[in-house]
Parts: C-alpha cells; sequence; structure tokens
C-alpha cells in the first residue's frame, strides 16, 4: 500500500517539484513534494475554499488544519496580513515545505505546528478554523476535527471546510450540523462544496 499524506513521517524519497500559481490575486510560489497532499498543483478543493472564504467579523487568529505545502493558510495569510495565521499538520515534511514556502513568499504572519489536530497548537482566541480534511483517514478522523474544532474556536467563530460531495459531504454537514448553530454551504462546485459553520 502506497504511503498515505497524513504520514507523520514520510519514508518516500524525496522529490520536490516547484511551480507558480495565483490565488486571491497575489502570485505565489510553491514547493510541494512525494508524501505531500497534491504534489503537481493547488488541488480544485483548496482553491475554492481559498477563493470562498470570507474572513470573520470577530478578532482571532484563523487557523489552516492540515496545511499541507501551505496553499491556504499562506493566501490566507496574504490577504489579511493584520490576522495571525496558524498553519498545522501532522506530516513533518508537509511542515517543512510549508516554513520554506513562507519564506519565499516573504509571508510572516504565520506560525507553524506539527501537531495531530490541535494537540501542540497552543490554546488562544480563534476566529475561524479552514480545512481540507483528509478524508482518507476515515470518518472518524474527520468527524473527530469538526469537533475539536469547535471546541478550539470563540464563540461566533467559523468553521470552513472543502467536501466533495461524493467523498461524504452529507455525512459531514450532517455532524457540522449537529455541533454549530448556523451552517450554510458557502458555494457548490464541480461535486465540491463549500460548507461555513458559526458557533
Amino acid at each position: 500500500m502506497s504511503e498515505q499524506y497524513f504520514t507523520n513521517q514520510p519514508q518516500s524519497k524525496s522529490n520536490p517539484k516547484t511551480w507558480n500559481y495565483d490565488l486571491r490575486g497575489h502570485s505565489f510560489q510553491f514547493t510541494s513534494d512525494i508524501g505531500v497532499f497534491s504534489k503537481n498543483e493547488v488541488d480544485f478543493g483548496s482553491k475554492t475554499l481559498i477563493d470562498t472564504f470570507e474572513a470573520p467579523e470577530i478578532a482571532g487568529a484563523i487557523v489552516d488544519l492540515g496545511c499541507g505545502y501551505g496553499p491556504i493558510g499562506l493566501s490566507i495569510a496574504k490577504s489579511f496580513p493584520n490576522r495571525h495565521i496558524i498553519m498545522s499538520d501532522v506530516n513533518e515534511r508537509a511542515i517543512g515545505l510549508a516554513r520554506e514556502n513562507a519564506k519565499h513568499n516573504r509571508i510572516e504572519n504565520v506560525a507553524f505546528y506539527l501537531s495531530d489536530r490541535f494537540e501542540q497548537i497552543p490554546n488562544q482566541p480563534c476566529a475561524a478554523v479552514l480545512t481540507n480534511p483528509p478524508i482518507r483517514a476515515g470518518k472518524k478522523t474527520v468527524h473527530q476535527i469538526f469537533e475539536d474544532s469547535y471546541e478550539f474556536l470563540e464563540p461566533e467563530g467559523e468553521l470552513w471546510v472543502v467536501i466533495q460531495k461524493k467523498q461524504g459531504a452529507p455525512s459531514a454537514l450532517k455532524k457540522i450540523e449537529a455541533l454549530f448553530s448556523t451552517v450554510k454551504i458557502a458555494k457548490k462546485q464541480k461535486g465540491y462544496e463549500i460548507i461555513r459553520a458559526t458557533k
């Protein structure tokens, strides 16, 4: 069985790839690698989440949970330079790439944590959590991410999730609706749904 991108310490041989990409009106250069989610390009789901996201009205940090090599968190950090962006992933290689991509794109309002969900992230006021959840890790893990996000968010904080309809969007929506007071589908595009939930 091939190695999954949510592996803590990828053993696959490194073979990085770098490309340029525009997000939210800014030009980025990203490097990704084998053993990390979406090695060759910014995946469609992440791009849709990035394009759809609106910063919440309340103050507080924004968390990119399962940040991979960093396209979501870094593009949000560039768009909202006065916000503190927390980028977290369980994958050591992914966090290393995200850190390098932040340096290369001169983005400084970010902090990086090697963490399984929120375990290693310091508790602090949190206004939003964005996630393209690891569907292949299983429904139990994905639903735990939703539960943990609810606990980490401030009142009126928001959870933003991208998920494919065919990969469990209906059950994800049902779980989120059981946790959050207000839940909306912010966008539907090419089989992907962006869920916006307010605590």
